[in-house]
């Protein structure tokens, strides 16, 4: 069915019916076409700001951990303050000032998962900077460059991937708060959050119909969860 296509002489029928599947939603759509439409902007909205994050965060990390120093300093003292909010808060404070759309998400979820990436990113470089391999490279001449490149790369480059992949979930529940509060993508474009927005006032009248887009993003961030547990075990990377 057509995700965008509307009906009001089939409002919210229930789940099982014999031409929608999973019915349909207070105006007519089809429920199962706005769910998988929807998972593609949620989906987008988990990995996206979650991959920009991790390049811009991991890039300032690996700098402040191996130049240490006044450089340390000045950039881990900018994460600090975002510490100072909470990430929800200051997501829908900075989708609030933009307004709304995915674009302006995306941008508000990539500043909220800079500083904790940027955080384990400096954690780990610290700590391999000051391996005998590290010093060997210095030993030989090599440049700064160089040896980030070719050697605390391959090294810290584990422990933030993993640690990033768990943000995926949060970004997709922090992505649908913003659509269920009207920050984040705007009708008609079908999304779990904005879903469960407009469903809510049919809760009482279709429970089934209204609760589909929350066991959508239940599922999903179980999955995800999974999968970042699952990657790292498989790298034997310990808390």
């Amino acid at each position: 069915h057509d995700p965008f296509a509307t009906s009001m002489t089939r409002r919210l029928l229930p789940p099982g019916d014999a031409s929608h599947w999973l019915g349909t939603d207070e105006l007519g759509r089809d429920l199962l076409s706005r769910l998988l439409h929807g998972g593609r902007n949620s989906l987008f909205m988990g990995f996206m700001p979650v991959l920009f994050a991790t390049a811009i965060g991991a890039t300032l990390g690996i700098v402040a951990g191996y130049a240490g120093g006044a450089l340390n300093m000045a950039i881990m003292r900018v994460v600090d303050v975002f510490y100072a909010f909470p990430s929800v808060l200051l997501a829908v404070a900075i989708s609030g000032v933009l307004g709304a759309g995915m674009l302006n998400s995306l941008v508000s979820l990539t500043l909220i998962f800079i500083p904790p990436i940027a955080r384990v990113a400096e954690s780990v470089t610290t700590q391999v900077r000051s391996q005998d391999y590290v010093d060997a490279a210095r030993a030989t001449g090599a440049s700064a460059l160089r040896i980030v490149l070719g050697h605390v790369l391959s090294n810290v480059l584990g422990p933030i991937l993993i640690y990033a992949s768990s943000l995926v979930s949060v970004s997709i529940v922090i992505a649908s708060g913003l659509s269920f509060l009207g920050l984040g993508v705007v009708p008609p474009e079908a999304e779990w959050g904005l879903m469960l927005n407009t469903l809510r006032q049919s809760i009482y009248v279709a429970p089934l119909n209204a609760i589909l887009p929350g066991v959508m993003i239940f599922l999903t961030s179980i999955c995800s969860n999974l999968i970042s547990d699952g990657l790292r075990a498989a790298m034997d990377v310990h808390a």
